[in-house]
């Protein structure tokens, strides 16, 4: 299906008002994407260009630069989410889970929601047997966590015309790849029933501002702020959904991490704002549907 048959045009000032609990405007929610690279492969991005080109392997400063992030700059975000008390959803390949065990378990002992990820850090246009390969991601979160994932998150946003269906008829109640709102949406299939779009971000996006737009690291926080009361504003109109992404190997990097602390502090304090995982939303915006005539 192409993306005009999956959904339709809305525009968000012609749609039924949504609240969510509790008189709050704004929803918030924190992706952290942990991701395993096969040393084996191409790396999927790079912070140093091999001196003589091509794309040699292995490629070892580019390799160790994304395994810094899982080594150490995941450790150092999650004592900033344990000083705050705030919830995330955890991102991650499905074979990352085994590689990386002790945060997957850090993860989990705190409730975080898991989002399957691809079964490997891979484009879904170059996976073998893309049912495949989410049934293993899915089958990766359901015996570590012992509950089934609700969310998906494909590498790099990447899908193929067929994902969403598979998606839907493996389970998942929403995918995040279609960074087109500020609200959830509804996505057809080709079964007839449903998925749910929630709402991402490549604005607010840590690979996006920092290894492609080479921003400074004190633009994720300014633009974060920016881009939050914008949408706290916005919200007097009905509820708008947030998202902030992370990646260890780039946030959770020393000279960055004050500056998401900094997001937290302003955030926190503002009324009127819950922060959640992607299962929350889709919940809540479910039974918004429900309330307003299956809008």
């Amino acid at each position: 299906m192409t993306p005009t048959e999956r959904l339709s045009y809305s525009a968000i000032t012609q749609r039924p008002r949504l609240e969510l609990p509790g008189g709050a405007r704004l929803a918030v929610w924190i992706i952290v994407n942990v991701e395993e690279w096969d040393i084996h492969s191409t790396m999927p991005r790079t912070v140093l260009t091999p001196p003589a080109g091509g794309a040699p392997m292995p490629d070892i400063p580019n390799w160790a630069w994304h395994e810094y992030g899982n080594r150490v700059g995941f450790w150092r975000m999650l004592k900033l989410f344990d000083a705050f008390s705030v919830p995330a959803s955890l991102a991650i390949n499905g074979c990352a889970i085994e590689t990386y065990k002790p945060i997957a378990e850090a993860a989990h002992q705190r409730g975080w929601e898991f989002i399957g990820h691809g079964y490997g850090q891979k484009n879904m246009q170059k996976v073998e047997d893309e049912w495949m390969d989410i049934a293993k991601t899915t089958m990766a979160i359901e015996k570590f966590t012992g509950k089934k994932a609700r969310g998906w998150l494909g590498p790099g946003l990447t899908e193929t015309w067929n994902t969403p269906d598979i998606l839907q008829e493996q389970g998942y109640d929403y995918v995040c790849d279609w960074v087109l709102d500020d609200q959830p949406v509804v996505l057809k299939t080709r079964s007839g029933a449903e998925i749910v779009n929630i709402p991402y971000t490549q604005e607010c996006n840590d690979v996006a501002m920092m290894l492609i737009q080479h921003h400074k690291a004190s633009e994720y926080r300014d633009r974060a702020l920016d881009q939050f009361e914008q949408l706290y504003e916005d919200a007097e109109d009905g509820a708008r959904v947030m998202a902030i992404v992370l990646h260890p190997y780039i946030m959770g990097a020393a000279h960055r991490m004050k500056y998401f602390k900094q997001i937290l502090e302003a955030i926190r304090h503002k009324p009127d704002v819950m922060f959640c995982t992607g299962s929350q939303i889709f919940d809540w915006y479910q039974g918004e549907r429900k309330r307003l005539g299956g809008v």
